[in-house]
């Protein structure tokens, strides 16, 4: 797949660290121009180096708040203008704290919904246009497993990432030929979110985290947790000409541990 990218402009969301971050420089490394996007400039400001260093022709940095979309749509508007269209979103985003459904609130329930699913929502409507005019466009949502299978602990992310599922089908229906979507499922991976979910549930099972990532990998047949580069790498193929048939499609990157078919 080297190169086959070349001339294509990606943005990516949630772009500062962890699969976000993978997804960049996976795309970058195919010879496609980068937009990152995450609230923090300083981040993303020594992100650059690296992507132009991994093979992107031309890199830039986006400050913006997902969770402000006023903002995020004059940002994104504005970086349109100054250079041109974008032919692949990876719409990513740090997923909201753990903790039981019924300890949730409205306001929980509204801010992941607006930074999973409203975001997203006004980003294809923004990049839909240049794409029809390409004749070339992939959407790729980083969900969950828990669209499969809630996962324990996890009320309002299992709620919201099933949404967001639902959305992407929905989408899947309506998008011109030539621009398709699909959701990624990411199983246990090795980010700062997970190490935060770890350390929640030691605390609040009396484990250590040794016992915690011990009784986790102890589910996955494949015997450890992912690499970003592992969830990155099936991004970037599904950002590729050779994904041009998937459209629509939940495709789980979890090492086996998944019961549903």
């Amino acid at each position: 797949m080297a190169c086959e990218l070349e001339g294509r402009h990606a943005l990516v969301t949630g772009a500062s660290a962890g699969i976000g971050r993978a997804a960049a420089l996976e795309l970058a490394s195919k010879g496609c121009a980068v937009t990152v996007l995450a609230r923090s400039a300083a981040k993303l400001e020594g992100l650059l180096p690296d992507l132009r260093a991994a093979g992107a022709p031309e890199a830039w940095a986006l400050a913006a708040d997902l969770e402000d979309r006023a903002s995020l749509r004059a940002a994104v508007s504005a970086h349109l203008q100054a250079h041109g269209p974008i032919h692949i979103l990876v719409n990513n985003a740090g997923g909201p704290p753990g903790g039981a459904i019924l300890d949730a609130d409205e306001t929980d329930f509204l801010k992941a919904f607006g930074r999973l699913l409203m975001a997203p929502h006004l980003l294809v409507k923004l990049l839909v246009p240049g794409m029809r005019a390409a004749g070339y466009g992939r959407f790729i949502n980083v969900v969950s497993t828990s669209v499969r299978e809630p996962l324990p602990n996890l009320g309002v992310s299992n709620t919201v990432r099933g949404a967001t599922a639902a959305w992407a089908k929905t989408l899947a229906k309506e998008l011109p030929p030539g621009i398709t979507i699909n959701n990624v499922l990411p199983g246990a991976t090795a980010t700062e979110r997970l190490e935060k979910l770890e350390l929640s549930n030691a605390e609040r099972t009396g484990r250590t985290l040794e016992q915690v990532r011990a009784d986790m990998v102890k589910i996955i047949p494949e015997g450890r947790v992912a690499e970003a580069g592992e969830i990155a790498a099936l991004i970037a193929f599904l950002a590729s000409p050779a994904a041009a048939y998937i459209r629509g499609q939940s495709i789980a990157a979890d090492g086996g541990r998944l019961n549903a078919i």
